[in-house]
């Protein structure tokens, strides 16, 4: 979670592979930005760099789950969320141990410096993408209504007549634009400074976003996503040190970080703890399908939503306890698989809704929509 630490089918799961690529936890946050001076962090400055941290990682947590119900309904195709099945989610430690020793052989056979420059233009786009798109809500709510707010539709389209196809088309508005340009400004920032602060948001938006938008389809899903998880995070910590190498090489958003020498050197500060997005994202959309059961059970508590965030605080703060304490590398899913997953389970035995919540099922956008479509026609023949 610190020195070692870094980054949703389709592209969503390559995307969530890379997340998960880099999560390894270490007991100094310092050398992987600042190899050559050693920094001793005092107490202050470490609880507040791991405090801070705890923190950020339950914002994107709390707010994409809440936010992840919505996009279960949402029509919007822009919105709609991306499904993980259980042969995804079999799939998905194979997926994330390609990619990481992919990108171990690439850091070890090509220049660092091109790699991570293809790489920051690469995340910047996806970064602008993904911070406008956390931003929008917000918009809606402070843009003025005295200013005008037209619509927009880029439309891309292949052959003419009815062979017709429709390639891109993306509805927006002014909203939407001026969304995009404060993350193009935080954009061109983060790739000409590559300053914390910027870095942040960045990770912040990639991390609500893959809460937000990655749905499991049920909880046996979930368990077998985080089970292999498990096991893949343990080997590659444990076992080698290939994630390691690529965590230390890997520049890029997809961590979140914090300096312990802020109260020394204030904002330029450069001795980092860090967080990487793969232990916020994985146990996330495991505990917003969790509120969504808490949601289809039609009751005004949200039990299993607060047990799993719970769990989720109880099990970084047991990753940060041994990793200061033994000195040395710690998968953070070793303790965040089996608090996430064993408080719920515990909670439900309790409630006598083990049953019920192993048979919850969501169904795709893709797959409700036609039978929503065909119902309601029925009911106009009717």
């Amino acid at each position: 979670m610190s020195e070692a630490e870094q980054a949703p089918a389709s592209a969503p799961e390559a995307a969530a592979a890379v997340l998960d690529a880099l999560n390894a936890t270490d007991s100094n946050g310092t050398a992987v930005l600042n190899a050559t001076a050693k920094f001793v962090a005092t107490a202050e400055g470490t609880a507040l760099a791991y405090g801070s941290l705890v923190f950020m990682a339950l914002l994107p947590i709390f707010f994409g789950a809440l936010r992840s119900v919505n996009c279960s309904k949402s029509k919007n195709a822009a919105d709609m969320p991306e499904t993980i099945t259980s042969r995804d989610a079999a799939r998905f430690p194979i997926i994330a141990s390609c990619t990481l020793f992919g990108l171990y052989l690439f850091f070890k056979i090509f220049s660092q410096e091109y790699i991570n420059l293809l790489l920051s233009v690469y995340f910047f786009a996806l970064g602008v993408l993904a911070l406008s798109h956390t931003m929008s809500p917000l918009m809606c709510r402070i843009f003025p209504a005295s200013l005008p707010n037209k619509q927009y539709q880029l439309l891309f389209t292949q052959g003419s007549g009815e062979s017709k196809e429709e390639i891109v088309n993306y509805e927006f508005d002014t909203k939407n634009l001026v969304c995009l340009l404060i993350s193009s400004v935080v954009g061109v920032w983060y790739l000409l400074k590559k300053h914390w602060i910027a870095n942040n948001l960045f990770g912040l938006a990639f991390a609500l976003n893959g809460v937000e938008l990655l749905h499991l389809n049920n909880v046996s899903t979930g368990c077998i996503l985080l089970g292999g998880l498990f096991v893949y995070d343990v080997f590659w910590v444990f076992g080698t040190n290939v994630m390691v190498t690529v965590a230390k090489s890997f520049e890029a958003p997809i961590k979140l970080v914090f300096p312990q020498d802020l109260l020394e050197r204030g904002l330029e500060a450069s001795n980092f703890a860090m967080l990487g997005l793969g232990d916020i994202v994985i146990p996330g959309i495991f505990i917003a399908l969790l509120l969504r059961f808490d949601v289809s059970l039609k009751k005004n508590s949200r039990t299993y939503f607060y047990s799993s965030f719970l769990a989720y605080i109880f099990g970084l703060g047991l990753t940060i306890f041994v990793m200061h304490t033994f000195k040395h590398a710690q998968p953070a899913l070793l303790y965040l698989v089996p608090a996430c997953v064993g408080f719920p389970v515990v909670v439900a035995l309790f409630k006598g809704e083990l049953t019920e919540m192993f048979r919850y099922e969501e169904s795709s956008p893709e797959e409700a929509g036609p039978k929503d479509d065909s119902s309601e026609s029925e009911k106009k023949d009717q």
